[in-house]
């Protein structure tokens, strides 16, 4: 699990980062969870994760938790079917 370490990509920088793409559900919004028990309110991060059910899931959980989710696309647009990176922020 990463960290703190925030893609070159981007901007502005979240505060925190975390990669899930070797994770399946639950575990992708587990880690997440965690990450968000650790953050302070109005902090962002940013989260990597494959499509399919992750994609699905992870984003409506952050947003069922009452966050907002900022960001929602893929980490490279030739690839929709690849990894995205979620960013949102902890109210």
């Amino acid at each position: 699990m990463k960290d703190n370490i925030a893609p070159a990509t981007l901007e502005p920088p979240a505060e925190h980062y975390l990669d899930v793409t070797g994770e399946v559900c639950p575990m992708t919004f587990v880690r997440t969870k965690l990450l968000i028990e650790k953050m302070s309110s109005g902090q962002t991060a940013a989260v990597c994760l494959n499509s399919g059910e992750p994609l699905a899931n992870v984003p409506r959980s952050v947003r069922e938790h009452g966050h907002s989710v900022l960001d929602l696309a893929p980490v490279d647009p030739a690839r929709p079917d690849g990894p995205h990176l979620l960013r949102f922020r902890k109210n």
